[in-house]
């Protein structure tokens, strides 16, 4: 059984403030070590389990933030961009089940650095009327390409909104949201110790069930709500963008991926006015 590992860094145990999660400085040196342990964590865990292959693709900022020599020699690890499917690279390599480790709340909620893909520009998106977060988003899209979701890792307000997009999956909390960068929080021991357990665990559950099908790719619209309107302006300079008011914009995609690769390019487009 082959597991993709998707590991950010806000939802990582001991982490509560931005600068925490930007490199240049000690306390990111410090929050890049505890997201790989948690990782390495999820990884031991899927082995244990079960799993014949692991591949843990960085999934934060600019993607290069985990500390190989800490891993396990086993993984395949997914780094750097740019990248086509994103946070959900190494779905190429067709794995049957998802762990998302270190994940955070959608932007506008209560919980711990939340934001949805760029927090900077992006204020709300909206996938087929429904409010998304980026596990909401990337889970459909490994969805779409056959595996299934099955352990995330995160703050008690991530879990609250994310796990019911997700049946059947398992939700360990390492930290409890007061605010956006505030709140209690497991040891970066004992999360990476109830992490292996829950990898563990669910490997050994899913090793029962079938296999999702990888499904036909379907139409979907998307609505994102710009931080600005400066930002709106800039972004529908895509032609196939539809205006909605001053800060909303719409477009229409033939697939889950199609609609994350236009979001990432809208991403990278908006450092041109920061």
């Amino acid at each position: 059984m082959k597991v993709l590992i998707s590991v950010d860094i806000e939802g990582i145990a001991g982490v509560f403030h931005p600068e925490q999660t930007r490199a240049g400085n000690g306390e990111y040196e410090q929050a890049r070590r505890w997201m790989t342990r948690e990782a390495n964590a999820a990884t031991l865990g899927a082995f244990e389990g079960g799993a014949s292959q692991v591949w843990i693709n960085d999934s934060h900022g600019g993607f290069r933030n985990l500390v190989p020599d800490l891993l396990d020699p086993r993984v395949r690890l997914v780094l750097g961009k740019p990248r086509t499917l994103g946070m959900m690279a190494g779905l190429e390599a067709s794995p049957e089940l998802v762990f998302m480790i270190g994940y955070h709340a959608r932007a506008q909620s209560r919980g711990i650095l939340a934001h949805t893909i760029n927090s900077a520009a992006f204020a709300r998106v909206m996938l087929d009327a429904e409010e998304v977060g980026e596990a909401a988003l990337y889970g459909r899209l490994a969805e779409e390409r056959g595996a299934r979701v099955v352990l995330l890792t995160g703050d008690d307000v991530f879990g609250a909104e994310t796990l019911p997009a997700f049946p059947g999956a398992r939700f360990l909390c390492v930290k409890t949201a007061h605010g956006y960068s505030s709140g209690v929080t497991e040891t970066p021991a004992a999360a990476c110790e109830a992490i292996q357990l829950a990898a563990r665990e669910t490997l050994e559950a899913a090793a029962d069930q079938q296999r999702m099908s990888r499904a036909a790719p379907a139409a979907h619209r998307c609505e994102l709500r710009a931080q600005s309107t400066a930002f709106a302006d800039l972004f529908c300079q895509w032609p196939t963008l539809e205006r909605v008011d001053a800060v909303t914009l719409a477009f229409d995609a033939p697939s889950v991926e199609h609609v994350v690769r236009t979001l990432n390019c809208l991403s990278a487009m908006s450092f041109m006015i920061r």
